[in-house]
């Protein structure tokens, strides 16, 4: 039987974060041998993937998402030789930088010696005569001019580097990306998907992140270099091995270390182009190439998401990385607030200079139309009743009973060194009341470390959402929105039904706008504290950037994008897509895939 489905980034569609998919139906029986990149060497784009789904029965057509789909294809299409000249680029950069280097350290050894002899002269002089020897000392050296500072003298250097060695060679003008926006359930993601799993084999660098895991990652950065750079404080970690090694007097190596630290806090000034350059490429990967970073559903939520990403994503644009991102608004929309105003019409300004704006247009949520044609497979029980107990214990031990472990307790890691409690874990799947995993100090790090490491998560006791509990809602709005992002198959036992679940109960509405005012301005003062120092990513563990400072509007969209959810991850093609794009299973194949290929490597050295 064929059905039209969820086109709202479902995976089940074969779209896999960071892997290639498959155009057919899934088939959830395939072997965890099989290798997940079927179509790496030359996968077809996101017009002819579209057009196949929609051929085949599995999507509706739609010409909105058909229209984003060709401009995908297009930008795809541009990207292949977009690609080559990069590689060029880059080549020519590196031999640039080495130059430069090179250079730069032998201006820096020709300031040392004469340093170096200055202080022979200095204390020759000082023997034969203290009142000469104390004027000698006294003098500037010759080398540097009359009250300059070390800011002056790095810019002299500088500019020397440039007569010496050239510009910086110019990068090839990068293809215009796409900033898709519609509203929840229109397809946005599934599309910018089609156009990620298409990139693979051919642009180096690619990252796709969602909103929530960016932040994060934008404040592991941030933290870990702010740390290196007060770690460096002191003279011996500050000098290379380089100066260390070098044949001058002490002083003349700490004038040295003075020099190299200062270059260093020069560079480091703004931290937001050293995280920004971090966020695409790992440090061990080679830099050759271009890059394509893929963002789901930009928000500006609070002031720190504004000034991060319009410094991140202003970096990456201005160095040629092509940025293909969803949204809910519109670029000039997504500042409500009117937060940081400068800073935010600049981003937008670089958004509409970079990427073709693309409204997709659709009233329709897919999410709920899938879900009206689907076979009823249930994994949400309600009200909280014995009945819904009973089915949800069943579905528990069905599941447990397959894989024939034990139910244990197990510590997981979480960014930023800490480590979440999971109270019962058997292979794969856990189990949780939803008091302990929206009622305390939690959020979207400890979200993201429960979907990586469980394909099946069992929540107990989600009561309806009401103003009371308003702090808890947030908490699982974001727990949905990461449970969603890994695939990850959801069973819940609930007070009420998807539909009801945000509508509030008798004790008042979940959306109060006197109260969410006075709540908002509450929160505003505990803005980002401690990212830097303390590692920590605001008040309860939760990215202050995702619980501060919404506007009434901002949370609107949330509250309908996770009952979108909810009701998308019933359907049985989602839930058919957890055993082949959830990361437990493809670290399971890949590790398979590793192991076959070192069996057959053993063998054939025999």
């Amino acid at each position: 039987m064929r059905r039209a489905f969820s086109i709202s980034g479902l995976q089940c569609l074969g779209l896999v974060r960071g892997s290639t998919y498959k155009l057919s139906r899934l088939n959830t029986r395939r072997s965890y041998c099989q290798p997940l990149h079927i179509s790496q060497t030359n996968p077809s784009g996101p017009l002819a993937q579209y057009t196949n789904l929609v051929e085949e029965g599995t999507l509706r057509h739609d010409p909105n998402q058909e229209r984003v789909a060709l401009e995908l294809d297009k930008l795809l299409g541009r990207l292949e030789q977009y690609e080559r000249d990069m590689e060029e680029y880059h080549e020519k950069l590196a031999k640039w930088e080495d130059n430069r280097e090179n250079e730069r350290r032998r201006l820096l050894m020709e300031e040392a010696e004469l340093k170096q002899q200055e202080s022979w002269t200095s204390s020759l002089s000082r023997h034969r005569s203290k009142l000469f020897g104390r004027w000698l000392f006294r003098r500037k050296p010759e080398n540097v001019e009359p009250g300059v500072g070390k800011w002056v003298s790095y810019l002299n250097r500088e500019k020397k580097l440039d007569s010496l060695v050239g510009s910086r060679p110019t990068a090839p003008p990068a293809p215009k990306g796409l900033y898709i926006w519609g509203n929840v359930g229109s397809g946005k993601t599934m599309l910018m998907d089609m156009f990620y799993t298409a990139t693979q084999g051919i642009v180096k660098h690619r990252r796709r992140y969602h909103f929530h895991e960016a932040m994060l990652k934008i404040n592991e950065q941030m933290h870990k270099i702010w740390k290196n750079q007060v770690e460096e404080k002191s003279l011996q970690s500050s000098i290379s091995n380089w100066v260390i090694n070098l044949p001058f007097d002490t002083k003349v190596k700490e004038w040295l270390a003075a020099e190299e630290r200062y270059k260093q806090e020069v560079q480091m000034k703004n931290i937001l182009p050293a995280v920004a350059d971090k966020l695409l490429i790992d440090e061990h990967v080679d830099r050759k190439g271009a890059s394509i970073l893929c963002f789901d559903e930009i928000q500006t939520v609070d002031v720190f998401a504004i000034v991060a990403l319009s410094g991140i994503v202003s970096r990456l644009l201005s160095t040629g990385t092509v940025l293909v991102a969803t949204s809910n608004r519109a670029p000039k929309d997504l500042n409500k607030d009117g937060m940081q105003r400068e800073i935010f019409h600049k981003f937008v300004a670089k958004l509409n200079k970079r990427c073709e704006i693309v409204l997709i247009g659709s009233e329709i949520d897919y999410r709920r139309l899938i879900a009206q044609r689907s076979i009823k497979q249930v994994h949400y029980f309600w009200p909280l009743d014995s009945s819904a107990w009973k089915n949800f214990e069943k579905m528990w031990h069905e599941v447990i009973d397959q894989v024939g472990r034990q139910i244990i307790s197990v510590t997981i890691p979480v960014m930023f060194g800490r480590v979440l409690e999971v109270p019962e874990s058997c292979y794969g799947s856990a189990r949780f009341t939803f008091e302990y995993l929206c009622g305390q100090p939690v959020g979207a790090a400890d979200y993201i470390a429960v979907a990586e490491n469980y394909h099946t998560v069992f929540i107990s006791d989600i009561p309806a959402m009401s103003m009371r509990i308003r702090d808890k809602a947030r908490r699982f709005i974001t727990l949905i929105d990461e449970l969603y992002n890994h695939h990850c198959r959801l069973v819940c036992c609930a007070a009420a039904s998807i539909d009801q679940l945000f509508q509030g109960t008798e004790e008042g509405t979940l959306f109060d706008l006197e109260s969410f005012q006075f709540e908002t301005e509450t929160e505003g003062g505990k803005l980002r504290r401690n990212v830097l120092e303390g590692g920590t990513v605001g008040s309860g563990g939760t990215p202050t950037g995702i619980i501060s400072m919404m506007s009434g509007e901002e949370e609107m969209f949330a509250f309908r994008r996770a009952v979108s959810r909810l009701i998308e991850m019933q359907t049985p093609l989602y839930l058919e897509g957890v055993g082949s794009f959830h990361p437990y299973f493809q670290r399971q194949c890949q590790e398979s895939e590793t192991n076959c290929a070192s069996d057959l490597q053993s063998q054939s050295s025999l």
